[in-house]
């Protein structure tokens, strides 16, 4: 069984890369390369993320190298006992010290004095008596109390939820027949066109990507990244590995994210347990129909805790520092879909979802997409369909305040660049935390829909050229703007390299016709 130090080296000199590259495309010292080798430092999770993309590995095949011989062999001596190091990526919580402890502050928990604690706590090596200290400090933030200063009102259960809402009611009326096809086919299209677009650029900081874009002639982005952009001189100018990604010019289909596989999990949930479908029921649609990889962050601690006996809503909070990433917020288009024109009704679907692995701002950001977009339905205005997906939410939230803080500033004046710079302010892409949070993503979305004016080329190149989650952003984006304007409003060169084809990991579907789903989607949509 390789270590992890052993395993880095490893590919580090078969890749053929010296020290200083290898650190340059991680964007890390070689300073702490060398750490990393000799095992006394470990790459923290947005840099294994590259590094495991970098050389076309899973995470865990990264951080478990283990001879499946050697693994087979107990000897009888031997304790049994799990090890501390041999915990799967994102399931270890004692690993996560500084997450949790930034996630806790910003709920407003009065945990400051333990600030030298948690950082300690994080600097160990893994061992037993890591984890033992991780659970103390999960049992004192479990008890904390909201300091006296905070002044947010973020409840996770949906009776408070709808207390704290400002509705806004959006005018309109929702197509029927043809015109309402129309428009699921292009919600459809628009999710997947928008993924494809940021899904070989995932992880890239707009340090690598920005020049990329500029040296290959797409800059301000237009179009989809070609495999023949990516030079010898551009590949090897970037920190980012960017050779052998899934570009649209070399796919015959739309390969599998998670991104879209949501998507697909929420229709087969409709179909299988109905409108009234409870979290429970989620949860179980995700044992049997996805294997644990599929699942990351807040969704990969969820599916273990299920598997623990954690039930909804204690599988969304125990020891889950990823609570509010952004992980809820890409599921919820499909309740979006089908109900058009309701956003209180997508919404309440999009709770009972996200409701299973996020608290707070994770589940609000689920719930302002699956109501923004049924608002796209009936309305063609940008401001109504973020000012409609905001009235579900509460208004006394953090995400709250950040969407209407971009959209007042919109109505302000505030330029296209100045507006992603001031969210680049606040949100620091290299911080792992920073990067997938609910609200540095839900105002990437926001921002791309007002200054991309509800086109659907420049918007959805708007939210993957800002970075961050790229192909979650691109996709969100897509999924509203093709709801809006339908499958007419998106050119051909973005469905195109489709080929109404939808790849996915759920057992039982592999790969889809995009025009099937669109067919079953109609038949969730209630009757009037």
């Amino acid at each position: 069984m390789m270590t992890l130090a052993q395993t880095i080296t490893k590919l580090r000199t078969d890749a053929g890369l010296t020290e200083q590259k290898f650190a340059e495309k991680l964007y890390v010292t070689r300073q702490i390369v060398q750490r990393w080798e000799k095992g006394t430092a470990q790459p923290e999770l947005a840099t294994l993320i590259r590094m495991a993309k970098m050389f076309g590995l899973t995470l865990d095949e990264l951080v478990l190298s283990v001879d499946p011989k050697e693994q087979s062999v107990l000897r009888q001596d031997k304790e049994i006992k799990p090890d501390p190091k041999a915990g799967q990526w994102w399931e270890v919580y004692a690993d996560e010290m500084r997450t949790e402890y930034r996630q806790s502050m910003e709920e407003g928990l009065d945990i400051e004095r333990y600030a030298g604690l948690f950082e300690e706590v994080a600097k160990m090596e893994s061992c037993s008596v890591k984890d033992a200290l991780a659970d103390a400090l999960y049992q004192l933030i479990r008890t904390a109390p909201i300091r006296a200063d905070y002044t947010y009102d973020e409840p996770s259960d949906l009776p408070a939820i709808k207390a704290l809402r400002k509705p806004h009611p959006v005018e309109g009326t929702v197509p029927t027949g043809k015109a309402l096809e129309n428009k699921i086919a292009g919600a459809w299209y628009g999710r997947i066109a928008g993924c494809l677009l940021g899904k070989p650029v995932e992880c890239i900081r707009t340090t690598d990507l920005h020049p990329l874009l500029k040296a290959s002639g797409n800059y301000p982005m237009h179009r989809y990244i070609r495999s023949t952009d990516i030079t010898e001189e551009i590949a090897a100018n970037s920190k980012f590995w960017l050779k052998g990604r899934c570009y649209a010019d070399t796919v015959t289909c739309m390969p599998w994210d998670d991104d879209t596989n949501y998507t697909v999990l929420g229709q087969i949930l409709i179909e299988r347990c109905g409108r009234d479908f409870i979290p429970q029921d989620v949860a179980n649609i995700w044992l049997n129909l996805q294997p644990k990889d599929a699942y990351c962050t807040a969704e990969r601690v969820a599916f273990c805790n299920f598997i623990r006996g954690f039930a909804p809503p204690a599988s969304a909070v125990y020891k889950n520092p990823y609570r509010e990433w952004i992980g809820a917020q890409i599921r919820g288009d499909y309740f979006g879909y089908v109900n058009p024109g309701d956003p209180e009704t997508a919404a309440d679907m999009a709770w009972r979802d996200a409701a299973i692995s996020h608290v707070k701002n994770g589940i609000y950001g689920e719930m302002f997409i699956s109501a923004m977009i049924a608002c796209a339905a009936k309305t063609d205005s940008i401001e109504d369909i973020i000012l409609g997906g905001l009235g579900e939410i509460p208004a006394t939230s953090r995400l709250y305040e950040s969407i209407l803080q971009v959209v007042e500033d919109y109505r302000g004046g505030v330029s296209q660049e100045e507006a992603f710079a001031k969210i680049h302010e606040k949100w620091d892409e290299t911080n792992s935390h920073d990067w997938c949070h609910t609200i540095s993503n839900a105002m990437i979305v926001a921002a791309a829909l007002l200054y991309g004016k509800g086109e659907f080329g420049p918007s959805i190149c708007m939210a993957v050229q800002a970075c961050f989650d790229t192909d979650c952003n691109g996709a969100t984006v897509g999924s509203i703007l093709g709801m809006r304007g339908g499958i007419d409003s998106i050119g051909e060169e973005w469905i195109a390299p489709i080929c109404d084809t939808l790849e996915t990991p759920i057992f039982g579907v592999g790969k889809a016709k995009i025009s099937t789903l669109v067919e079953k989607t109609l038949k969730h949509i209630p009757q009037n």
